[in-house]
């Protein structure tokens, strides 16, 4: 005879914490089995009709949890209602493909007021909506802004609308980004703002796709003396590519460190650095 421990008890993992319900489940796994020793794949698939093989595989992160399926998990979990509607989010989340699907499900877990553990905060989130933002940000470093909207949306390139300019400072200044001095004037007060290597988050996704955006558009909007864009097409070992990346890492914090020895910018910039894959991995032919 099984003795049932209070599920609600504080040694199981909070599922408000996560971002990833494959990352729950395996936390959740080892602390309830710590609490009940028959708690195992072969009773889960008991309890959820998913085969033990199938099972392991959606633990590590290899096969997709039916949505069939979902139902019966929230079960096993004892999730609450609200809980159940998260855990749904988590799994669609996992499963979207497209960049508004991700971002539409991503936006509706932050909705969930007890979510405590995001890998990024809600202030950043809001922050990287907008590319004008940081751009704003940026000018307003060097730039003396006194309440001139237009003036200000002038300064962006591409330039922006003054409406645009208003919300973005106002935007900045409720981020505590930017803050209105007694003289009228806007001082940044935070230099700088990275998203380290783990930048999967939508915002910063979404961000970085209209970054990719505008340098687009300055192939043929700004002056080639005004801009510098270059490709190089190579091949690379898988060794090779590794080293690569750990060479552009190095190079941002390169650049970090450069513009941390400013003290008189007169200009903002996005830097982008792009290595993307043109061409499938071959290993040479199958013995």
């Amino acid at each position: 005879m099984h003795i049932f421990i209070n599920m609600q008890s504080s040694s199981l993992p909070n599922l408000f914490d996560y971002f990833d319900f494959v990352k729950y489940l395996r936390d959740y796994y080892e602390a309830r089995h710590e609490i009940d020793r028959w708690f195992s794949y072969r009773y889960i698939q008991s309890k959820t009709g998913i085969d033990p093989g199938y099972l392991f595989k959606i633990f590590q992160g290899k096969k997709a949890l039916p949505q069939k399926n979902v139902a019966s998990f929230a079960k096993l979990l004892n999730l609450t209602k609200r809980e159940k509607e998260y855990f749904n989010l988590l799994v669609l989340y996992s499963k979207a493909k497209s960049n508004d699907e991700i971002r539409q499900y991503f936006e509706k877990m932050l909705l969930f007021s007890e979510v405590v553990a995001r890998k990024v905060a809600l202030k950043e989130y809001e922050y990287y909506t907008r590319w004008y933002y940081a751009a704003l940000r940026q000018v307003l470093s060097y730039y003396p802004f006194h309440g001139d909207y237009k003036a200000l949306a002038r300064m962006t390139v591409p330039e922006i609308t003054p409406a645009e300019a208003q919300k973005g400072v106002e935007v900045l200044c409720g981020l505590e980004f930017v803050k209105q001095q007694p003289d009228g004037s806007y001082k940044v007060l935070d230099r700088f703002l990275s998203t380290g290597d783990d930048w999967h988050s939508i915002a910063v996704r979404r961000f970085q796709q209209d970054t990719i955006m505008l340098a687009h558009k300055a192939l043929d909007a700004v002056d080639k003396d005004l801009r510098d864009i270059s490709t190089v097409t190579v091949t690379l070992s898988a060794e090779g590519f590794g080293e690569a990346r750990e060479r552009i890492r190095q190079f941002r914090r390169d650049m970090l460190e450069l513009v941390n020895r400013e003290d008189s910018q007169s200009g903002s910039y996005h830097v982008n650095i792009q290595m993307i894959p043109i061409g499938r991995r071959w290993e040479g032919p199958k013995a």
